[in-house]
């Protein structure tokens, strides 16, 4: 799902949420629909409710999303979706939760969720995870600019909400682009924000097959056109954070042209909802060791117990892959290398990762991999999942 930096908040701003909401163990729980919302043609939002029991699992920072995890045609399902509203107070009959799910062409899980998903269904849901969150310490007189298309709006809808409510100073921009107005999401919400911050929110839509007022807002967000928005609707030099969220191709243009515009890296976090290579949500595949062929010895730690197993050299499997045979409960949503939630520490050994969309390099310095992309190169590989 996604790529993402570690949140560096303010004590003020994370005081009253759990210490561990950045990075908690991932974990599902079984959550009942209470509500299904058309947002377009073919998106919804689904809302789930939360039991006080649980309320404490569910905490999150606005950004953060959850993998959904179903059954359909006797096959396991995961997918990674953005919340779409920023935490309310838990009391005692419990909270809730929602996220925004657009129908993709062959999306197994969006297809049956557009045609099949009704309030009362239940649905493992994973505690929330992800870092593309705010990271600024101070909100007084800040300005955010969030760049998102289709339902890359999700996290920005929470994001917007958290910091226009956290300070009567802070000012939002919004950037959002789509084919055509009939499939802007949450376009009423948004409409609402802007009556309610009709000076600190400052909303441009970008429409690719539609004919706008100004030239500029019409066509397709390609870097010519980024670049005259950048120097005329949205200049650099005033803002102080950036959220990128789309398909790779156009987090790709905007974290160039930002770079070119002598825009800071770590004022830029970014979250990818597709990398545009081969399907990010793929299960487990399935691998038999046989007798008297070399394996690699995999040594895993996930919950303070330690687990071992054997994976075959030439199968090529991933370090994920071996681990789901002896420790189910190992924590995966996308198995792409996107977004994050496999993350363990190599204590022992090596290994090479085919793809890396969700850590940062001080991170892989530090010794940590995606599992879903690790693959050994050493005869014993040590990981761990509670460092």
């Amino acid at each position: 799902m996604s790529l993402f930096r570690l949140p560096v908040a303010s004590a003020a701003r994370t005081s009253a949420r759990t210490a561990g909401t950045a990075r908690q163990r991932a974990r599902f729980h079984t959550l009942t629909v209470s509500g299904v919302r058309p947002l377009t043609a073919d998106a919804i939002e689904v809302s789930f409710a939360v039991p006080a029991e649980l309320a404490s699992a569910y905490d999150y920072l606005p950004g953060q999303y959850v993998a959904l995890r179903v059954h359909l045609d006797g096959a396991e399902v995961r997918r990674s979706y953005s919340l779409c509203r920023p935490p309310m107070p838990a009391d005692e009959g419990g909270t809730s939760l929602s996220v925004a799910v657009k129908r993709d062409e062959g999306g197994v899980f969006s297809t049956w969720a557009q045609t099949e998903l009704t309030p009362g269904f239940e649905i493992d849901v994973m505690s929330p995870q992800g870092t593309f969150t705010s990271g600024l310490a101070e909100l007084e007189g800040t300005h955010v600019v969030g760049i998102a298309a289709g339902s890359g709006i999700t996290p920005m809808m929470a994001l917007a909400r958290d910091l226009l409510t956290a300070s009567d100073t802070t000012r939002f921009t919004l950037l959002y682009t789509n084919k055509a107005a009939t499939d802007v999401m949450f376009l009423e919400d948004l409409a609402d924000l802007k009556d309610r911050y009709p000076t600190r929110l400052v909303l441009h839509h970008v429409l690719s097959r539609e004919q706008r007022t100004a030239p500029v807002l019409s066509g397709r967000l390609d870097e010519e056109r980024l670049r005259t928005i950048l120097g005329s609707l949205i200049l650099p030099s005033t803002v102080d954070e950036w959220f990128l969220c789309g398909p790779f191709a156009l987090v790709d243009l905007c974290r160039e042209v930002l770079a070119d515009l002598s825009v800071p890296r770590e004022h830029v976090r970014f979250e990818l909802f597709t990398t545009g290579d081969a399907p990010a949500e793929r299960g487990p595949r399935k691998v038999e060791v046989h007798k008297g062929e070399k394996t690699v010895r995999l040594e895993i730690t996930l919950d303070g117990v330690s687990s071992t197993v054997e994976s075959p050299v030439d199968a090529h499997e991933s370090v994920l892959n071996a681990a789901l045979r002896v420790r189910p409960d190992a924590p995966f949503a996308c198995s792409g290398g996107v977004c994050g939630t496999c993350r363990a520490r190599v204590i022992d050994g090596s290994v090479t990762m085919t793809e890396n969309y969700a850590l940062e390099p001080d991170e892989i310095e530090r010794g940590y991999v995606l599992t879903c992309q690790s693959h050994p190169t050493s005869d014993r590989v040590v990981v761990d999942y509670d460092v």
